[in-house]
């Protein structure tokens, strides 16, 4: 290979510094993404110092609370790094299993089922297909529904959800600024408030139950900003789908296997779904990794006789994904962590309302279930001279939970932004985080909010020039 390519020798011997990584990020990647991270000063790359710590180009030691779900053991977890070092040193499979058995895909399917059905016996003989990712899952789970019920034409869903940026899912995904500019948008598609049953039994009414295919939800909404159902909504819902032959699609990918303190926030919340859709803790940090679990029913009526190839994929299923997927699932149920997510959820989330309370204009509510939580901040456009001009005053509202994120990141932690939900942060720590360290995160966010007691003082606390290239960059 020519000089002037990068090899892989460069990068792992670090030779390839960070500031070239950054040129070659803006000029040939996602320019304004990376700009807007500079510009707020949290843009790495990163290096793993622990699984749960990152050091910054500068040195910064930060505690990593980010990773939307997708990271349940930290980075480079060593029981995890430790089987991929043994499955490589001994590969035998062949890589992508097309048109083969796969002992990998048919361990990780195995498991999957038996560990659904001790939640819900009913789905003791359901099937999977994998794919790459929560998005395709979620495809996935509409087109076999679609399949399923050939006549029906309708699909509920609900205000504030977020089920990907495909075509599909993006159309189920009610946030003008993700479906701006991707039009048109799939028909027959209605939303609801969500926790409002009521207006799910009137748009059934309304239609007719035979013309609904499904309805699909998360069982919290996780980039909302972790929004919890009524009590006795998720049974309640189910209920009307069995009731009325409905689907009921469960998106489970940032609720699931442990994250909410439960191995299914659905089953555990009363529902008997048709279909579930899982990915981000299955890959454990290290791999891509989808998987939509139906009834049996359901997968045999789509792929059945010789349509048993019309849905497919070329890397869904392929052996390294499946080994990481199997080693992730089995670190879930060895180290008990749906139970320790549980546990630890508790005591962070009874610790983030004590600092609620005590800075109650900085952080407006908190709200979380397991270890996936969430913080609200107050709006700083209730400062005057922002609310004097309505174009300032939203661009400021919307950059709030930026400036937040600035803050805390100047206080070494690294939180979520949530997409529908513009002034709320998540923490989403990795279920594996040391006593420590996860007491440290707790009290990194007090020291943050004890800097900022006030939502005007995240104005203050940031530099001129820094606002003013957020100005500049937003408009």
């Amino acid at each position: 290979m020519p000089s002037s390519y990068v090899r892989t020798d460069d990068v792992l011997s670090e030779r390839y510094s960070s500031s070239r990584a950054l040129e070659h990020e803006i000029a040939h990647g996602n320019t304004d993404l990376i700009k807007a991270l500079t510009i707020l000063g949290c843009v790495g790359p990163f290096k793993t110092v622990s699984p749960w710590e990152y050091q910054d180009p500068q040195g910064k030691r930060l505690i990593n609370t980010g990773g939307y779900s997708a990271v349940p053991f930290g980075d480079g977890y060593p029981p995890l790094v430790k089987f991929l070092q043994s499955y490589l040193e001994n590969l035998h499979s062949i890589g992508l299993p097309q048109q083969s058995a796969s002992n990998w895909r048919a361990a990780l399917e195995f498991n999957l089922i038996k560990l659904l059905a001790s939640q819900d016996p009913t789905h003791a003989d359901s099937k999977v297909f994998f794919s790459n990712s929560g998005a395709e899952a979620n495809e996935a789970a509409i087109k076999f529904a679609k399949a399923a019920r050939p006549r029906a034409k309708h699909i509920l869903n609900f205000r504030r959800a977020y089920h990907g940026k495909t075509q599909m899912t993006m159309s189920l995904t009610p946030n003008p600024s993700i479906q701006k500019d991707f039009g048109p948008l799939a028909p027959n598609i209605h939303t609801h408030p969500y926790g409002d049953l009521d207006a799910v039994k009137t748009t059934i009414k309304k239609l007719g139950a035979d013309n609904v295919v499904a309805v699909i939800l998360e069982p919290l909404q996780g980039e909302a900003g972790v929004i919890l159902p009524p009590e006795g909504f998720l049974k309640g819902l189910s209920e009307v789908c069995q009731a009325t032959g409905i689907l009921l699609i469960v998106d489970e990918i940032q609720s699931g296997l442990g994250r909410t303190g439960s191995w299914f926030a659905s089953t555990d919340g009363g529902m008997q779904p048709d279909i579930i859709t899982l990915a981000k803790p299955l890959g454990g940090g290290m791999a891509a990794v989808g998987a939509t679990i139906y009834r049996k029913w359901i997968f045999d009526k789509v792929l059945g006789g010789l349509d048993c190839k019309r849905h497919s994929n070329t890397f869904g299923g392929n052996s390294l994904a499946m080994a990481v997927g199997l080693k992730s699932l089995e670190i879930l149920i060895d180290e008990n962590l749906p139970e320790r997510s549980a546990r630890m959820g508790k005591l962070a989330l009874d610790r983030l309302k004590g600092i609620q309370q005590k800075y109650p204009e900085f952080i407006t509510d908190v709200r979380g279930k397991g270890m996936l939580m969430a913080m609200v901040f107050r709006d700083i456009t209730r400062l005057g001279v922002v609310q004097a001009n309505k174009d300032l005053a939203e661009l400021v509202s919307e950059a709030s939970g930026l400036l937040a994120l600035r803050q805390f990141y100047q206080n070494g932690l690294i939180l979520n932004l949530s997409l529908n939900s513009t002034r709320t942060l998540r923490l989403t720590p990795a279920l594996t985080m040391p006593d420590d360290l996860f007491n440290e995160m707790l009290n990194r966010v007090e020291a943050t909010a004890r800097k900022n007691p006030r939502a005007s003082r995240l104005l203050v606390n940031t530099p001129p020039k820094t606002l003013l290239d957020l100005v500049k960059f937003a408009t």
